[in-house]
C-alpha cells in the first residue's frame, strides 16, 4: 500500500492490516450498506503485474486462458493463467494502461505468479513488474454508482469490460454497476473526497461479498492448482476463448469443454457460520470424503457468511451440502446473477 495513501485512508477511520482495509469503524453498518446503496472499497489487498514490450501480446497470448489480442486499448476482460495440468494458477481483471498489460489477482499469489510468467520471457521483447504501487485503485459499487464514479472522475464507459483514460487516472466498468479505478496518487484524495459524497467507504470484506455475489471467483494462495478454469465458471464470465491458440494447459481445457458433462462447478452458498477459502464440504452420499472446496467467503450482511465453492453437481442437485465437515452446518444454495449449463 502506498504509504502517502495509507495516512489518507488512517485519517478516515480506516482499519488496516497486512496492507488491507478492513472497515471504517462499523463493518456491521457497511455491510448493510452494501445491500442496497452504493459503496467504495480500497484494492489495495490486490496486486496488480504489468508487461510492457514489442512482443508482450503474444506473450501474454501463449500463456493465458482468454484471447489477449481483444484487449484493446479501450477493452478490460477477465482472464485466468494455467499449470500444464490446466489447473488455475490465477484469475485476473486485465486492461490496457498505455503501453503496459495489467494484470489485477489476489495479493498474496503475485509475487509466485510473476516470477512464474518471467521465466517464459526468455528473450522475448517483454518487461513485467509489480506495479501494485504505481496508482491507488478503487472500487465503487451499487445503484448510484455510475453517477458518483462520472462525478469524480469526469466520465464513464458506457459498456460493460470497457474502459477510459481520464486525467485522474483509469475507469474500468466491470459491471453495470461496478467500476474499478486506478488513480494517480497525486489526484487520489480529491477523488476520494468526491466519491464519499453519496458512496459509503467499506473494508475489503464488504467488496468480497460484492464480487462472489456477482459470481466472479478469485483465486488465492490455498486455491492454486485445485480448479480447471470450468470449474469456477470463468467461461461463463467471459475469461476463456475456446477459438484461439495454444497456452500451458490448454488442451486439458478444451476437454473440459467439449468432452463430457464437467463433474465440478462453482456454486453461490449461504452457511450461518464462518467460511475461509480452501475449506472443504461434505454430504451424506460420499461417507468422509469431500465432496467440494471454498473458493471465496465474505460475512454476509444479514450474518453468517456467502460463499463460492466448487462443488461435484451430483452431490449439488441432490443432497445437502455441509461445511468442513459431515455433520458442519448446512449450506444453503442460492442462484447465480448467470445460467450455469444444463
Amino acid at each position: 500500500m502506498i504509504e502517502s495513501w495509507k495516512n489518507i485512508l488512517l485519517s478516515q477511520g480506516a482499519a488496516i492490516q497486512n496492507g488491507s482495509v478492513l472497515h471504517f469503524g462499523d463493518p456491521v453498518a457497511e455491510r448493510a450498506a452494501a445491500t442496497g446503496g452504493t459503496v467504495v472499497a480500497d484494492l489495495s489487498q490486490l496486486g496488480v503485474i504489468a508487461l510492457r514490450g514489442a512482443d508482450t501480446t503474444g506473450f501474454l497470448q501463449g500463456q493465458l486462458t482468454n484471447d489477449v489480442r481483444n484487449l484493446h486499448a479501450d477493452a478490460a476482460q477477465w482472464n485466468g493463467y494455467c499449470s500444464p495440468k490446466g489447473r488455475l494458477l490465477a484469475n485476473f481483471l486485465a486492461w490496457r494502461n498505455g503501453d503496459d498489460y495489467w494484470l489485477q489477482l489476489s495479493g498474496d499469489i503475485l509475487a509466485g505468479v510473476l516470477k512464474r510468467l518471467s521465466m517464459f520471457i526468455l528473450r522475448s521483447d517483454v518487461k513485467a513488474r509489480d506495479a501494485s504501487d504505481e496508482t491507488v485503485r478503487l472500487v465503487v459499487a451499487g445503484s448510484d454508482a455510475a453517477a458518483t464514479v462520472r462525478a469524480a472522475m469526469g466520465a464513464i464507459p458506457e459498456a460493460t469490460m470497457r474502459t477510459l483514460t481520464l486525467a485522474a487516472g483509469q475507469v474500468v466498468r466491470v459491471g453495470d454497476d461496478k467500476f474499478v479505478l486506478s488513480i494517480a496518487p497525486e489526484r487520489a484524495a480529491e477523488a476520494w473526497q468526491s466519491l464519499t459524497r453519496s458512496a459509503t467507504p467499506v473494508g475489503a470484506p464488504v467488496w468480497d461479498w460484492m464480487r462472489l455475489n456477482a459470481g466472479i471467483p478469485m483465486i488465492v494462495a490455498v486455491t492454486q492448482e485445485q480448479f480447471v478454469p470450468q470449474m469456477v465458471n470463468l467461461e461463463l464470465i467471459g475469461g476463456v476463448s475456446f477459438q484461439k491458440g495454444c497456452y500451458p494447459g490448454q488442451e486439458i481445457v478444451a476437454r473440459s469443454q467439449y468432452l463430457g458433462k464437467l463433474k465440478r462447478r462453482m456454486v453461490l452458498a449461504h452457511a450461518d457460520a464462518e467460511a475461509a477459502p480452501g475449506d472443504s464440504l461434505y454430504s451424506a452420499d460420499l461417507d468422509g470424503q469431500a465432496r467440494g472446496t471454498v473458493v471465496n467467503a465474505a460475512p454476509a450482511p444479514a450474518g453468517g457468511f456467502d460463499l463460492l465453492a466448487v462443488v461435484q453437481v451430483e452431490s449439488a442437485n441432490s443432497q445437502t451440502l455441509h461445511l468442513k465437515s459431515a455433520d458442519g452446518v448446512a449450506l444453503d444454495l442460492r442462484p447465480l446473477p448467470y445460467a450455469l449449463p444444463e
